[in-house]
């Protein structure tokens, strides 16, 4: 085996393996500068938004996740450059490519449209309770593919943004009031005016209720084990559930003290004897 010429392989090949090799690293930190810069330039876009009182938490984050999106592509191009790839020569291949790069981006461009669209429209913002694709939570954060949500047990759920528009939305923080609906069910042997005389003393003597609309409490229904009562009650959003929860309670206990059944479902059992 004849020796290698290890300086003729030198003088031919390591200038273009020293040229490429310095084209990678110059990638690599142009790569890990940029995406830095992306980052920190999103999170100071978000931040001056956010301490602006005329400009919504929401807006704030959405912008803020653009810039940093704009910034990678950039970052992308150019680390291309460092590899001798021009730019008009990087977008002619991109728009040769542009069908086939819709086609395989369909969705991610999709989410992207969702995004703006939920930016314009305003469906929900961030710290909204709400429902959207079957999935109810707190608003976290809306960026430009996707939704986050928190749900109660404070789940992460992360939902694309073209499920997030095109389904039914259902947004609990949407307006400053809510109804709370309740239903209590007396036994058909029960004083029907002193059962509605004790929801109302309970809901008067709560501070919560609005007075406008009244407070409602009527018989709805005649059922098949008892005689049902509805409370129909407005309060703050933010009053919705402990208001809920504590009515439910105080109903029960004076009912137990003042002597109204809370009944079991049961049927009666009706014996004819044959003439």
């Amino acid at each position: 085996m004849e020796n290698l010429d290890y300086v003729a392989l030198w003088e031919q090949y390591g200038p273009s393996v020293l040229g490429f090799g310095m084209r990678v690293l110059g990638a690599l930190v142009v790569v890990i500068i940029g995406l830095r810069v992306a980052s920190i330039l999103g999170r100071i876009v978000r931040n001056i938004a956010n301490e602006r009182e005329d400009i919504d938490d929401t807006v704030g984050n959405f912008f803020g996740s653009m810039v940093r999106w704009a910034i990678m592509a950039a970052v992308f191009i150019a680390a291309l450059q460092v590899f001798g790839v021009q730019a008009t020569s990087f977008v002619a291949v991109l728009g040769a490519l542009t069908l086939a790069i819709g086609l395989s981006l369909q969705g991610a461009l999709g989410n992207i449209a969702s995004g703006v669209m939920i930016m314009i429209f305003r469906p929900y913002k961030l710290e909204d309770y709400v429902e959207v694709a079957g999935v109810a939570g707190t608003v976290k954060d809306i960026n430009l593919f996707q939704t986050v949500l928190a749900t109660v047990d404070n789940v992460q759920i992360m939902i694309p943004n073209s499920q997030s528009i095109d389904g039914v939305i259902k947004n609990y923080s949407g307006y400053s009031t809510r109804r709370v609906d309740l239903t209590f069910g007396i036994d058909y042997d029960d004083d029907i005016n002193k059962a509605i005389g004790i929801i109302q003393s309970i809901v008067n003597a709560d501070k919560r209720p609005l007075r406008d609309p009244e407070p409602f409490v009527r018989v709805v229904t005649l059922n098949d084990s008892s005689v049902d009562i509805q409370s129909r009650t407005w309060v703050k959003a933010g009053d919705y559930w402990e208001f809920r929860f504590d009515l439910l309670q105080a109903v029960k206990e004076a009912f137990d003290q003042q002597g109204v059944t809370i009944p079991y479902p049961h049927q009666v059992e009706i014996v004819k004897q044959a003439s």
